[in-house]
């Protein structure tokens, strides 16, 4: 159904009309028109756009976003929509996720494990001697210790860094932060199950971290549960109403349920909070 105008998806989604023409005019999108000609958008085309923009403020070329949604339509199988799959940026590359499955919509390539360095990442000699640190399993480092080495791994030597979160967890089961950064690491590799069970147990350990609840409501996406994901992300943005990624899903959710008064609710929240965002 067609029934939302460009300044509306502006005001929903807290931007500028002109940014959401820029997309509603391409192909990637098939507007339809009100009788004074002026476009009429789905909330799936508002999902798309959403994503386009969000490329762009990362730093995404306007006319790389453009061929990529071209590529990524024409990769889809008949009838599944693009507003269906998650877009985001990995480094420099773009990335699309459609339940386990990661490409490049540049290349049409499976990614197999997305955790894993680049060849453009250099590994300096500071992250040797940490990685070296976690093969010692210093048995004087505290739980803390080493979630800060964990931390200072994970972009560069994710294995070492997985190693340093659990050496973390052993000293102190109930170190939610490591079990969440645990669960990321995993589910980057495709592990949803495993990554599942991290982010549960951080939230048994912290049931008000509004991240844990958030990343597990991704995970449970990602595994086709969307009723599950659903009930993660209100307990989100109930632990961290300030979380305008957390309102976003829920609102694309409830609409995908057939709840659209709740998704509106959720979408004129997230917009609210990205205006404020931008007012900083």
């Amino acid at each position: 159904m067609n029934d939302y105008s460009t300044r509306d998806i502006a005001d929903l989604l807290g931007v500028e009309p002109e940014a959401v023409r820029r997309y509603a005019s391409t192909a990637e999108l098939d507007p339809g028109r009100d009788k004074g000609s002026r476009y009429s958008l789905s909330f799936q085309d508002m999902v798309l756009i959403r994503t386009a923009i969000e490329l762009a403020s990362a730093g995404v070329p306007h006319r790389r976003v453009h061929q990529s949604l071209r590529r990524l339509r024409a990769q889809l199988p008949t009838g599944r929509p693009m507003a269906a799959v998650r877009i985001s940026t990995h480094g420099a590359e773009l990335i699309v996720q459609d339940g386990n499955t990661v490409w490049s919509p540049e290349s049409g390539q499976v990614i197999l494990e997305l955790a894993a360095p680049s060849e453009k990442t250099r590994v300096t000699s500071l992250d040797r001697r940490r990685a070296k640190a976690v093969e010692r399993e210093n048995p004087e480092m505290s739980a803390d210790e080493w979630y800060d080495l964990g931390c200072a791994l994970i972009e560069r030597l994710p294995e070492q860094a997985l190693q340093a979160f659990r050496s973390a967890i052993r000293l102190s089961p109930g170190h939610a932060e490591a079990h969440v950064n645990s669960g990321f690491l995993l589910q980057s590799q495709g592990e949803n199950e495993l990554a599942e069970a991290e982010y549960r147990l951080a939230l048994e350990a912290d049931p008000a971290s509004a991240i844990a609840a958030y990343d597990l409501g991704v995970v449970l996406e990602d595994q086709g549960r969307p009723e599950e994901a659903l009930t993660a992300y209100t307990l989100a943005v109930e632990a961290g109403p300030e979380m305008p990624d957390a309102h976003f899903n829920l609102s694309r959710l409830s609409e995908e349920l057939g709840d659209r008064a709740t998704a509106l609710q959720h979408l004129r929240a997230y917009g609210k909070l990205r205006r404020a965002a931008r007012a900083t």
